[in-house]
């Protein structure tokens, strides 16, 4: 069973950063796309932003430029850069993974941006 642990989360004021992590564990041979997902209060969950393991990107419009994802295939890890956050960044964020053809979901971590 893969488990996925994410961190990073928290409180920051309109203009700052933060930097969410997601770390893989478990019985995992290979690893495909690795994302991060956002839902906010009264909306679906969207894509923010993946990361294919040939090392293509796709992001949000809303986050282009200001947002960056990376990943560690050895530490099964990745991550969100997140600039110049604005208030309607404010959701849970979620990382997801495919593992071994079977796509993996984190608990989500809570991003608060405040005026």
């Amino acid at each position: 069973q893969v488990q996925l642990v994410e961190s990073g989360g928290g409180l920051v004021q309109v203009g700052g950063s933060l930097r969410l992590s997601c770390v893989a564990s478990g019985s995992i041979f290979s690893i495909g796309v690795m994302g991060w997902y956002r839902q906010a209060p009264g909306k679906q969950r969207e894509l923010v932003a993946a990361l294919t393991s040939g090392g293509n990107t796709n992001y949000a419009d809303s986050v282009k430029g200001r947002f960056a994802i990376s990943r560690d295939n050895a530490k099964k890890t990745v991550s969100l850069q997140m600039n110049s956050l604005k208030l309607e960044d404010t959701a849970v964020y979620y990382c997801r993974v495919v593992a071994d053809l079977a796509a993996y979901w984190g608990q989500g971590t809570q991003v608060t941006v405040s005026s």
